[in-house]
Formats: C-alpha cells, sequence, structure tokens
C-alpha cells in the first residue's frame, strides 16, 4: 500500500498518488507519463519530481495501448567491435534517452538479406516505434523487403533509394589523405582498404582511385585488409618490400598503426621514409609514433541525424529531409606521421 503524499517513496505507488502529491489531477499525471507535449514545463518538473518522491513507474503497457506508441527504438548493427558501429550507437543511445526514448539493440553475426530481415522481425515483435540500422550493406539488394509498418532510417550504409540514410562523406575524406600526400611531393599513394564486402571501405577505395587517377598518377594495386592492426602489419611488410612506396593510406586507424609497427622493425625512419595517414581518428592516433596523421570522422552527428529523423518520421510517416543534409563531411588531421619524401 502506497505511503501518504510526502512521507517518501514506496512500493506500488499509483497514478492518484501521484497526482495527490503534486496537486494536480489525474488526466495531468497521465500526460506526463506518456510524454504528452500539453503540459507546461512548471507543471511537468512538479509531476516528475512527485514521482520520484514516491518511487512512481508508469506501466510501458498500460501507456502503450492508450498512445499507441512504445517510447522504444530499434537499433541493428552488424559489428559492434567497429569503431565507427560503436559511436554512432552510443550517439544513438544517449540521444534516444534524452528524449524519454529506451533503445532495444540486435547484433546480427552475418550481415545478409536472411539476418538483417530476421533482426527487425525480432525488433517489430518485441514492440519498438521505429529502427535504426547501422552499416546497412544489404539494404540495396533488391529482394530485401523489409516491414512497414515501422519507420526506418539507415546509418552509415550504401545507396538506397528504400529508406532515408545518413552517413559521412567517405569520399571526401579519403580524397582528402591522398591530396594530402600528393602534396607533400609524394609521386603516387599506396592503399590499404578495408574488406571487400564494407560499404565504407569499398567508398574509400573508389575515392583513392579516383582521385590518383585526377591528379595523372600511378594507381598501385590496393592491399586488402580486415580492419585489425595485425592485417595492417602484415601489409606493412609486404608493401615495405616494394621498396618504391614512400605513403600509404590506410582505411582506418588500426591498420595504419600496424603498419607503423612494420616499418619500425624494418628500420625505416617516419615519416621520412614512409608517410602513413590513416582513417577515423580514433582516442590512441595522437599517442602512436609518430602520432598519426588521419581522417576524423564526426559519427556522433550521424548518429543524432538518424535519431533525429527518426523521431520525425514517427510522428509524420511522409516526412522527408534535404538530400545535401545527410552526408557529414569530414576533416584531415594532420600530424606527424607525414612528410615529404626523402629525396
Amino acid at each position: 500500500m502506497a505511503r501518504r503524499p510526502g512521507t517518501g517513496a514506496t512500493k506500488g505507488a499509483s497514478m492518484a498518488d501521484v497526482a495527490r502529491l503534486a496537486r494536480v489531477s489525474g488526466q495531468t499525471v497521465s500526460r506526463v507519463a506518456n510524454g504528452n507535449a500539453r503540459v507546461s514545463p512548471e507543471t511537468r518538473e512538479k509531476v516528475e519530481e512527485a514521482m520520484r518522491q514516491l518511487g512512481y513507474r508508469a506501466n510501458a503497457a498500460a501507456r502503450a495501448l492508450a498512445t499507441g506508441k512504445f517510447r522504444t527504438i530499434g537499433v541493428v548493427t552488424f559489428n559492434l567491435t567497429a569503431v565507427g558501429n560503436i559511436r554512432i550507437v552510443d550517439s544513438v543511445i544517449a540521444g534516444a534517452q534524452e528524449q524519454g526514448y529506451s533503445i532495444s539493440l540486435a547484433v546480427v553475426e552475418t550481415p545478409t538479406e536472411q539476418g538483417v530481415r530476421a533482426a527487425v522481425r525480432g525488433l517489430t515483435d518485441r514492440a519498438v516505434d521505429g529502427i535504426i540500422v547501422i552499416e546497412a550493406r544489404v539494404l540495396d539488394t533488391p529482394n530485401l523487403q523489409l516491414p512497414e509498418e515501422v519507420p526506418v532510417v539507415i546509418a552509415d550504409g550504401g545507396a538506397t533509394q528504400k529508406h532515408p540514410s545518413f552517413g559521412m562523406d567517405e569520399a571526401a575524406g579519403a580524397r582528402a589523405a591522398v591530396d594530402h600526400l600528393l602534396e607533400l611531393g609524394h609521386a603516387t599513394v599506396h592503399h590499404l582498404s578495408g574488406p571487400s564486402g564494407s560499404h565504407p571501405g569499398t567508398r574509400r577505395r573508389t575515392a583513392w582511385r579516383q582521385a590518383l587517377r585526377r591528379a595523372g598518377r600511378v594507381v598501385p594495386r590496393p592491399a586488402l585488409g580486415d580492419w585489425s592492426p595485425e592485417s595492417g602489419y602484415k601489409s606493412g611488410l609486404e608493401l615495405i618490400a616494394q621498396r618504391d612506396v614512400t605513403a600509404v593510406f590506410a582505411a582506418n586507424d588500426q591498420m595504419a598503426a600496424g603498419i607503423l609497427r612494420a616499418a619500425q622493425e624494418l628500420g625505416l625512419r617516419l615519416p621520412e621514409q614512409l608517410s602513413v595517414v590513416g582513417y577515423d581518428n580514433i582516442d590512441i592516433a595522437p599517442y602512436l609514433s609518430p602520432p598519426l596523421t588521419t581522417v576524423n570522422q564526426d559519427l556522433e552527428q550521424v548518429g543524432r541525424r538518424c535519431l533525429d529523423h527518426l523521431l520525425l518520421l514517427m510522428e509524420d510517416p511522409q516526412a522527408s529531409t534535404d538530400p545535401r543534409g545527410r552526408l557529414v563531411r569530414p576533416r584531415l588531421v594532420v600530424r606527424s606521421s607525414t612528410a615529404p619524401p626523402e629525396r
């Protein structure tokens, strides 16, 4: 049984208890619990304080029946070990919590049509108001059909005409890396690419190739990595063995770190004999030896834009967004791992 108003938190406090303590109507308490905007900030604060004192928690099932909303957002991702994916997920979670939503997370082990479809269906069965899919590598597959009963927004995916998407301008970031090395005087730029099935890896590799061709430079055959420092190390040993390599653009910072390690083990002076540029600007990039020149991505902004548009679609399924605002432009951060080639 609930205690009398003002005597502290208790188990089983009712909406009526909250109304009495806050000195408002039960309807006002219901509006606050359901996230209704038709409540003044002062009244909302008073009701929420009463809820905290009494330990009141709104019944989610009853609220869903009354409003048709579950206050839950589903997130589908393929790889929670990838730095970019983690940063987007963190941003979505933080933004959702600020808006009073909880997150239901589904991790797809294998990025297949069946895997994505099952994950999305599982989320809709768990009652979500909308879904964000991160690094949607198969969403442009013609045969993939996602449920239409909830809005879907894509983060960092490939080009898709089916769903609104937001991501980084991967091409602009790769061009900045290549142009920086060419402007330093390197004859060409070798590339350690991400996995062939990755949209970011493919876009960075394509932009690297286009930048070299636009500058009239030789386009070396790219090496293929798997995002790990180990693949960067192994590829670095192979690249350096070619002896004519003076500059390498790695598709992420972990692989770039592996290249730096390989170069140091082989006795190269960095950056005089080998310049290295990474991608992502992860936390350890400034602390590598030498500090890594890299492409900084504002992935938190990607997550925020995805969430903002999803919330908009949840209110208005026909809402559209300006296509020019769907790509966030990265910036090059120049540190000590790049320099003009030694003559």
